[in-house]
């Protein structure tokens, strides 16, 4: 992560140096003279297209589509306008969420394991979608230019008594000049943090959470890493102070202690979370073990000893351990897939088909479902039904490079060359390699040449993609 704070802050300086004001709409703000909502977009579609390239992520359908309907919920309440927001979910156990201009929501694994409830996680995304929605990355931009013209001057100015003769007075104005520069730049950033605090504790009241997970949480962390030399990410870009917890604390008390704390669903996407950072999953599943035995009613706890007595190859551990869950909650879609995965791990494909029927006919459009009926079309070796089950999915996942990458797989295994070519293309594309892209549509037009509307087709897409190179190309010069 370290190349790419940098490399956003490039683009958006960069991107602001090649665009002239009189270019650019105006929406009522001096942020969108300098860089417009349409810019933010882009910009934040080509750092996410270089984020993919170069970072782990999660591949789990369960998880993503938490996210993604969770913060999508928040936001239905929050002030933010623009709603065409693009998630990456980062394979990291560090505490961490960044919401970057344009819409781009990124959260670290590590956020469920430090967030205990799923208000406090909440907390994070509706303080994450404050940024978003006050636009605080072109406020920044805006406020950096404001002070340039001022700033160097100063600097000039010292820079000729340096050269006047004056060295030491000289180079005592420009340090002082930096020095100011990065005050201004510092107190710029804890009123961005203020502000994300306090729209985001009304965000969650509005969306039915108590606000007191956001001090709560932010007590917590500071308690835990007060003394740590290398702190999470998270708190090196979001400094929890006590003069900041005393002022959510103080704002959270306004509202009355009505709001949502915790779901089981989150607690199960936290054991979920859990058994993948765990240093094996037999370690994992004695501490899921030793939380039953605490407490025999804890589901999550039981959830996540099935998925590990599962990772093991202890099928039949696992069933007995899941059969309870499925008793108490039997149309409960997480545990149903649980008994699904279960299923086709021993090999039982028509009770997981006949499960997953009856699932499909409950929740037809719920996206993890979507992916096991998929994954078990695959184990029952109909290729051609996964492929069409595939292009059904893409109707609503067309920007997931993770079904772009099995759609290449599935068209391999299909026989569908050209489709293959096409699908890689759409995942180089959406992981920032465009030329990896172009080339695949190269071999795909190869394959097409004797069908003229096809071949026409992917050639519109070809240009399409090398026009968006071309953009993305023009904010890094």
């Amino acid at each position: 992560m370290t190349f790419l704070r940098p490399t956003l802050l490039t683009l958006a300086c960069l991107f602001a140096a090649h665009t002239g004001a009189s270019d650019l709409p105006s929406l009522g703000d001096a942020s969108s003279s300098i860089v417009s909502p349409q810019q933010e977009h882009q910009l934040g579609r080509a750092w996410l297209g270089l984020l993919r390239g170069q970072v782990s992520q999660l591949d789990d359908p369960q998880l993503k589509d938490f996210v993604e309907s969770s913060v999508y919920r928040l936001s239905e309440t929050s002030q933010l306008q623009d709603r065409r927001l693009e998630f990456v979910l980062l394979n990291s156990p560090q505490l961490n969420a960044f919401a970057a201009p344009g819409g781009i929501v990124g959260v670290n694994g590590g956020l469920f394991l430090y967030a205990q409830t799923e208000a406090e996680y909440a907390s994070v995304m509706a303080h994450e979608l404050a940024h978003l929605s006050q636009r605080h990355f072109a406020r920044g931009v805006e406020a950096q230019q404001r002070m340039q013209l001022p700033m160097m001057a100063a600097m000039l100015a010292g820079i000729v008594a340096a050269a006047a003769g004056a060295g030491d007075a000289g180079m005592a104005a420009i340090m002082s000049t930096q020095a100011a520069a990065i005050q201004e730049q510092r107190r710029f950033s804890r009123q961005n943090e203020q502000e994300a605090d306090r729209i985001g504790l009304v965000n969650l009241e509005k969306a039915g959470y108590d606000p007191r997970a956001m001090p709560l949480m932010f007590e917590r962390l500071m308690r835990q890493y007060r003394y740590d030399a290398r702190p999470p990410e998270f708190l090196l870009t979001h400094p929890v102070s006590e003069s900041r917890i005393a002022d959510t604390r103080n704002r959270a008390e306004q509202y009355p202690a009505t709001g949502r704390e915790d779901s089981l669903r989150y607690q199960l996407m936290r054991a979920r979370v859990q058994l993948t950072y765990e240093e094996t999953p037999g370690v994992a599943a004695k501490r899921f073990r030793a939380m039953l035995d605490e407490n025999p009613g804890l589901d999550a706890a039981r959830y996540g000893l099935v998925l590990a007595q599962m990772k093991t190859g202890q099928l039949a551990e696992a069933g007995e351990t899941l059969a309870p869950l499925l008793s108490k909650a039997p149309d409960d879609i997480t545990y149903n897939l649980a008994q699904i995965e279960l299923d086709m791990a021993a090999n039982r494909l028509d009770a997981a088909q006949r499960r997953q029927k009856r699932l499909l006919s409950l929740y037809p459009s719920n996206y993890p479902l979507q992916q096991t009926h998929i994954d078990l079309l695959l184990k029952q070796q109909r290729v051609a039904d996964a492929e069409r089950a595939l292009d059904d999915l893409l109707k609503t996942r067309a920007k997931d490079p993770d079904v772009w990458y099995q759609v290449a797989e599935v068209r391999g295994l299909s026989g569908n060359t050209i489709g293959l070519h096409q699908a890689r293309a759409e995942f180089f594309a959406l992981v920032g390699d465009y030329n990896q892209a172009i080339e695949q549509l190269d071999y795909a037009k190869r394959r097409a040449s004797n069908n003229f509307q096809l071949a026409s087709r992917i050639d519109a897409r070809q240009r399409e993609l090398s026009e968006e190179k071309r953009l993305v190309e023009q904010i890094l010069r």
